[in-house]
C-alpha cells in the first residue's frame, strides 16, 4: 500500500521579530482536507511530528473567515472575477476577503432570486455591489443598502444573509477541528527522530501542511533533512503547502556545495500574503518566500495573492496558500497513482 509521511509541525508558539512569543501551530483546513483526500484514495497516511508531540491547530487558522463553505467560496470567486477584465489586475486582499462581508454574496443572491430575479440578473446585481465594496473598502451590506442596490430586499434581510454566512463558517471551523481531534495519528503521532533511514526510505511521499508552525520546527531540522534525502534519492513526491515548504530549508547541500533543491521551481505563502496576516503585521522573524529564494529555489507565485497556485517541478509539489489546498492534494494523488501504475507496468 502507498504510504505517505504526513509531516505536521508540533510547535505551539513562534518567537516574533521583537522577541515576543505568539501562538502558532498547523492550519486546520490545510491539515484536514489533504489527510481525508489521501485516506479516501486508499493511501496509508502516517502522521509524524518532529518530536512525537501531539500537534496543535493554530488558533488564528480557526477563525471563521478561513472556513467558507465550498458553495459560498465558489460563488464569491465567480463574483471576484467580474472586478476586472484581466485577473492579473485584481488584487483581493485578506482584509477585503474577511472584513467586507463579500462571502455572503451567495446568500444575498439566493434572497434576491426569491424576489423574482433570474440567476443572471442576481449575479450582475451582487457583483456590482461587491465591486463597489472592493474598490472603496465598504461592507457589502452597506453598499447594497446605501447605494440602492437592494432590489426589494430589506436591510434586515441583507444583514441576516451576512450573519447566516458567518454562522455557517463558524460551524464549519468547529467541524473541521472536531474531525482532526478524532484522528488517531494527530493524537498519537510518530516521532520523526525515532525513525531510521530505512524506515524513512519506506515512505512513498511526504506532505507537510502549513500554518506558521513549520517555520519553527520543520526548517533547519536534521531529521527532516534525512527524510528529504531519503525521498529525493528515490524521486518520490515531496509535497508541502503554504508555510509547509519551510521544510525544504532542512535539505542539506549536495557534494558540489549547492542546496539539494537548487534550481527547483517552487512556491509557498508569499511575502505579500504574509504582510496581510495577523502574525505578519505583528512582525515575523523571517519569511519563507525570501528564505527559499535565498537557498536557491526558483520562486513561482500565482498571478495574484490568495488565488490557488500549485507548482510541480519533477517530484517536488508546492502550493502557495490555503486556497491551494485541494489542488495540492490532487497533484499528490495524481503523482502517486502514476508512480504506482509505472511500477505495475
Amino acid at each position: 500500500m502507498t504510504r505517505i509521511a504526513y509531516l505536521v509541525s508540533s510547535a505551539t508558539e513562534i518567537t516574533m521579530a521583537d522577541g515576543t512569543s505568539h501562538p502558532t501551530g498547523y492550519f486546520a483546513e490545510e491539515a484536514i482536507k489533504p489527510f481525508e483526500s489521501f485516506t479516501a484514495a486508499g493511501f496509508d497516511v502516517a502522521v509524524i511530528t518532529p518530536d512525537g508531540k501531539k500537534p496543535t491547530a493554530d488558533p488564528y487558522g480557526l477563525n471563521w473567515y478561513f472556513h467558507y463553505p465550498e458553495e459560498d467560496k465558489d460563488y464569491l470567486n465567480s463574483v471576484v472575477r467580474t472586478f476586472s477584465h484581466d485577473v492579473d489586475d485584481i488584487r483581493f486582499t485578506l482584509h477585503q476577503n474577511t472584513e467586507l462581508g463579500l462571502a455572503a454574496s451567495r446568500r444575498i443572491a439566493a434572497a434576491l432570486e426569491g424576489k423574482g430575479m433570474t440567476p443572471a440578473q442576481v449575479h450582475d446585481q451582487v457583483s456590482k455591489a461587491a465591486k463597489i465594496a472592493w474598490r472603496h473598502d465598504r461592507h457589502l451590506a452597506d453598499v447594497m443598502v446605501e447605494d440602492g442596490l437592494t432590489a426589494g430586499l430589506s436591510p434586515v434581510e441583507i444583514h441576516q444573509a451576512v450573519a447566516t454566512q458567518r454562522a455557517a463558517s463558524e460551524e464549519l471551523a468547529g467541524e473541521r477541528k472536531a474531525r482532526l481531534d478524532e484522528i488517531e495519528g494527530f493524537n498519537h503521532p510518530l516521532d520523526l527522530r525515532s525513525l531510521g533511514d530505512d524506515e524513512l526510505a519506506g515512505f512513498d511521499a511526504v506532505f507537510a501542511p502549513g500554518g506558521h508552525g513549520p517555520m519553527v520546527d520543520l526548517a533547519d531540522n536534521p531529521d527532516v533533512g534525512r527524510l528529504l534525502v531519503a525521498l529525493h534519492e528515490k524521486r518520490a513526491p515531496i509535497a508541502s503547502l503554504c508555510h509547509g515548504p519551510a521544510l525544504m530549508l532542512s535539505a542539506p547541500e549536495r557534494a558540489d556545495g549547492q542546496w539539494l533543491f537548487d534550481g527547483y521551481r517552487m512556491t509557498c505563502f508569499t511575502d505579500e500574503e504574509e504582510n496581510q496576516t495577523e502574525p505578519g503585521l505583528l512582525g515575523l522573524p523571517w519569511y519563507v518566500d525570501t528564505a527559499l529564494m535565498n537557498a536557491g529555489a526558483v520562486f513561482d507565485d500565482g498571478p495574484s495573492a490568495w488565488a490557488s497556485h500549485v507548482v510541480v517541478d519533477r517530484h517536488v509539489i508546492t502550493g502557495q496558500n490555503p486556497g491551494s489546498t485541494e489542488a495540492v492534494a490532487a497533484s499528490v494523488i495524481t503523482a502517486l497513482k502514476a508512480a504506482s501504475s509505472a511500477k505495475a507496468a
